[in-house]
Formats: C-alpha cells, structure tokens, sequence
C-alpha cells in the first residue's frame, strides 16, 4: 500500500499546485498588461515549462487558455480606460501611461502601419517587443470602437500565448529538471525583448 500513499499524495501535491498556480498566473498576466512592468511572457514560458514536465492532462491547454484570457481581459480593460481618458477633457492616468511607453517615433510608425494593415497590426504588435501599447495608443488616436479593437485583439492574445507557451515548451523539451527549463525559457524571452532595442541603437550609431 506504500506506492498507493505516495501516489495519492502526488496526486494531491499536483492538484495543490495547480489550484494555486493558475490563479496566481491569470492573475500576474492580468495586472502586467494592465500595468507593463511585469514580464508576462516570461511568466507563460515559464508556466508552460512547469506543465510539460507535469503528467497531469491538459496542464499545457490550461496554461494557453489561463494565459490568452488573462491577456486578452486586461488589454480590453486599459484599452476601455483609455478611451475614457481620450474622452475626458482632462485625459487620465491610465492614458498618461500608456502615452508614456509610447515614445514618439514608435507611435508614428504605428499609426502608419495601422492606416494601411488596419487591424492585422493589432495581431501583430502583441508579438513584437514593446509593440502592443503603441499600437493601443494608436487605435485609441484613430478612436477605434472598443468592439473593433476586440475583434483584433482576440487573435493577437491568443497568438501571444501559443508564441511564449512554445518557448517554454522548447526550454522543458531541453533540459531534465523543470527549474533548467524555467531558467531558459526566462533567459530566450528576455533575449527577445532587449535585441529589437539594441539593434536599433547599433543601426543608430552605425
């Protein structure tokens, strides 16, 4: 009956972990794409590991859906309030935010590309670093509908989510113990996140 016990007791570690961690992972990429300080894609890659080297069924489908929801609810939210802050004579501190990681030249380009792609840009900017508020503050400027903003927003969360998730696959596949993979996977997003910006300024300086 040993092996019963520690199997049970696996089981319910298991089942501990995940009423714990889904939460707690809905709720990190919900407050970091409303307030973008935190490396939610790091955290899906990250969760994405802990799932693949898990045996419980479907934890990486709980993972994207846990992700892509979380996402996709907080960035209709700041998008909501941002169009609350357009409309206000005196704007607000949600669209000051976002006016504030959208330098200038970003907003520009974003604004040009969103009047000529229309809303595949908005699929798009989720996937590029430092991508996704410009292109919000340009869809707030263009005074896009929150239901069309929605409607391109869907798409671009869930493509986010499968994006990170797949890091985080590619760093568990690696790696035997699940805290190698999180290292990796950790060290790939952020990787991805600071080249755009160095490679700008070396083009910069060159």
């Amino acid at each position: 009956m040993t092996w019963l016990a520690a199997a049970s007791s696996s089981v319910s570690t298991g089942s501990t972990q995940q009423a714990i961690g889904y939460p707690t992972l809905f709720l990190l990429v919900l407050v970091g794409a409303l307030v973008p300080v935190v490396p939610t894609g790091a955290l899906v890659s990250s969760a994405a590991v802990v799932a693949f080297h898990q045996t419980a069924p479907f934890s990486l489908a709980l993972v994207f859906v846990t992700a892509s929801l979380a996402a996709f609810l907080g960035d209709v939210a700041l998008y909501w309030l941002g169009r609350r802050g357009i409309g206000s004579r005196n704007g607000s501190r949600w669209l000051g935010a976002i006016r504030s990681r959208a330098p200038e030249d970003r907003l520009e380009r974003a604004q040009g590309k969103l009047a000529e792609h229309g809303v595949a840009v908005l699929v798009l900017s989720r996937l590029v670093p430092a991508g996704r508020l410009p292109v919000m503050l340009a869809c707030l400027l263009a005074e896009w509908p929150l239901r069309r903003f929605v409607r391109g927003n869907l798409p671009a969360c869930l493509a986010w989510a499968l994006t990170y998730q797949l890091i985080g696959i590619l760093g568990g596949s690696l790696f035997p113990e699940p805290w190698q993979g999180v290292v990796a996977a950790i060290a790939l997003t952020l990787v991805i996140s600071v080249a755009p910006g160095v490679w700008r300024r070396v083009r910069a300086s060159g």
